[in-house]
């Protein structure tokens, strides 16, 4: 594994469960392969089950950095990752989402919960305030965020929210076309580990 710093750092939101569609666990790996591949950080919520664990497991497998914020109460109930790079317990969400997003160039979200959505439309909210002007993208595996996405446009219909805002996030099913793009507008140059691919 090289010592060198890290080339991007990407936070990623996902679930604490695998989910029942297998295609879920492989892109989460593919995922994290890619990050650890290139050269870059995983930035996550410090959890070693479900979506969380596997991307964390493949970004380190493939000689990424990977930090991990997890907070106290929830050490036990998702079973913190031992293994990160670095893990930082927290005592808040707050504290946890703060310090995940001061560390990102970078958001995306993966199939997960209500802990998932809810990361993902406060860093939203948040680009849309001029809190950051990170990328931030949503990957739409499987079709899972199908209805999500459709109520979305359906608030943009009834102006309650503009197009604008849409426009803020990146929406793809195809995770090889999503990520190298985020990467792309958070202005970093991911660079090839070809040692560890």
């Amino acid at each position: 594994m090289s010592t060198r710093p890290p080339s991007f750092s990407i936070c990623v939101y996902c679930g604490s469960r695998p989910g029942v569609d297998p295609s879920f666990a492989a892109a989460a790996r593919d995922i994290g392969h890619w990050i650890g591949s290139h050269g870059g950080q995983l930035v996550y919520g410090g959890g070693r089950n479900g979506l969380m664990g596997l991307v964390a497991q493949a970004t380190l497998a493939a000689g990424g950095t990977v930090i991990g914020i997890i907070p106290q109460a929830l050490v036990d109930k998702e079973m913190a990752n031992l293994d990160c790079t670095e893990l930082h317990v927290v005592q808040t969400m707050h504290e946890r989402k703060r310090l995940m997003a001061e560390l990102a160039d970078a958001f995306l979200a993966l199939p997960g919960g209500i802990g998932t959505f809810e990361e993902f439309f406060e860093v939203w909210t948040w680009r849309q305030l001029g809190y950051h002007d990170k990328p931030v993208g949503l990957l739409n595996q499987g079709g899972y965020y199908d209805g999500m996405v459709r109520f979305l446009q359906t608030s943009v219909e009834q102006q309650f929210m503009g197009p604008w805002q849409m426009e803020l996030i990146r929406i793809d099913s195809d995770w090889q076309r999503l990520l190298p793009a985020l990467v792309q507008d958070a202005g970093v140059t991911p660079s090839d580990r070809l040692e560890n691919i």
